[in-house]
């Protein structure tokens, strides 16, 4: 585990990278603005298919899943049972041989995935981001044909954990394959909800520390993303390598976790900073993100100088949503922010 947290200090100081969804409807451009960061990410294209959207995409292949054009998830509970057995069969040989290849998202969960891993391999990149919906925000957001929780069906619920584990663990393996450091970042925005005195919930956050030390055994670097404020100190415990969140809505809520964050830095841990807000006709000024960025780490770790020493830069989520022009627009003010946190 120390030997992959070590890697964080390899990375270039506010590496840039993406959250993962573009707006693009071209593939090879999105492509293109994917690969020209310091850290190249996978692109999603949910703008051009449902099919991509976060919740769907981490469950392409469950028994009885029918995606809406929102990405709403439904599963038939019959038709489930009867593709049961034989997907736990093959999550089984997958876990028995350590190969989760058979894993990998399909060309309609994400269009982009051979292509990119085809650029991790010729650019003989160093690192490679790619990115999962986590455990927690695919089964409280999705439900039964019939409207209950997954959790109603702890069977259900329990192979929908397994088929999470698997397909992440795939992706990792796959970058690995391309010769780079991956780093993965479990999208976990349904943690809004956690509530740390629900004993279900406390079973998800041990399932989610278990995937993590399961992708970081592989050689990944972790990382959640969550972009609403939770009970940051109990993601700051997950044994995570970043916290990725939205610096604008919760930078100072993160920082307001002081004992949890020196924690998770002096362990090693840095932070994935949503610096830039993707918001539809809010124009960013980079001096002014980065000057609040400065303020609230000095306010509260006025003795951690060190504590932006190293960190990974990102827009906040939401570039689906926006135009090309503007997730252009958007990544330009990206780097001005960065350069004027680093002066």
């Amino acid at each position: 585990m120390a030997d992959v947290r070590a890697a964080l200090s390899l990375l270039p100081r506010g590496a840039i990278t993406g959250i993962g969804s573009l707006p693009h409807t071209q593939m090879e451009l999105a492509l293109q603005m994917a690969l020209a960061v310091d850290v190249p990410y996978l692109p999603q294209l949910p703008a051009e298919n449902p099919a991509e959207l976060m919740v769907p995409a981490a469950l392409e292949g469950l028994p009885g899943l029918d995606a809406g054009a929102d990405g709403a998830c439904t599963v038939d509970l019959g038709a489930w049972e009867a593709g049961r057995a034989e997907l736990d069969a093959r999550i089984d040989a997958a876990v028995r041989s350590g190969d989760a290849s058979a894993f990998l998202p399909g060309v309609a969960a994400a269009r982009a995935l051979r292509p990119f891993l085809w650029e991790v391999r010729e650019r003989k990149l160093a690192f490679a981001k790619a990115q999962l919906a986590g455990p927690a925000t695919v089964r409280w957001s999705s439900r039964l044909s019939n409207g209950e929780p997954l959790s109603a069906h702890p069977g259900l619920d329990a192979q929908v954990f397994r088929l999470l584990l698997v397909r992440s663990l795939a992706l990792v393996q796959a970058v690995r394959a391309g010769g780079a450091t991956p780093l993965f970042y479990l999208d976990e925005p349904g943690l809004y909800a956690l509530d740390t005195t629900d004993p279900a919930h406390l079973a998800v956050l041990t399932e989610l520390r278990l995937l993590v030390s399961a992708l970081r055994q592989q050689g990944a670097l972790v990382g959640v993303h969550c972009c609403g404020n939770t009970r940051w100190s109990a993601l700051l415990e997950l044994g995570i390598d970043l916290l990725s969140f939205d610096v604008r809505l919760s930078l100072d809520a993160v920082l307001d976790e002081p004992r949890a964050v020196r924690r998770f830095l002096d362990q090693g841990g840095a932070f994935s900073l949503g610096l830039v807000p993707t918001d539809l006709g809010q124009e960013a000024d980079p001096q002014e993100l980065a000057r609040a960025v400065e303020t609230s780490f000095a306010a509260a770790l006025s003795d951690r100088p060190e504590a932006l020493r190293h960190f990974v830069a990102t827009p906040a989520c939401g570039l689906a949503m926006r135009t090309v022009l503007e997730a252009e627009r958007i990544f330009a003010q990206l780097r001005a922010a960065r350069s004027a946190l680093m002066r």
